[in-house]
């Protein structure tokens, strides 16, 4: 799934309110986590995520490794919270994104 730097400027406007939904704590990233996440995204579509690790190759790392196990896509990572979105098409309402 690709979108322009128009819509991903709208899923940063969006996300703007939002607080951490899911926590990577210590432990690092276990099953529970990505069942968590996959839980969040399915319901949520756009949340952000916060991680808990010492430096920078640590959290971009786990932030990799997030969205290859979730099929998420990264919209925006500042400092230990990044911002994921997966369109779920079996949701009532889903999210829009702006046209091109």
């Amino acid at each position: 799934m690709s979108i322009t730097e128009k819509q991903k400027r709208w899923l940063k406007q969006q996300a703007h309110h939002l607080k951490p939904v899911v926590i990577v704590g210590q432990h690092g990233i276990t099953d529970g986590v990505i069942a968590e996440l996959e839980i969040a995204l399915d319901h949520h579509e756009l949340l952000k995520t916060k991680i808990s690790a010492g430096d920078r190759e640590l959290r971009d790392a786990a932030i990799a490794e997030l969205i290859e196990r979730t099929g998420a896509m990264l919209v925006n990572r500042i400092g230990n919270i990044a911002i994921l979105y997966r369109a779920n098409p079996r949701k009532r309402d889903p999210l829009a994104l702006p046209r091109i």
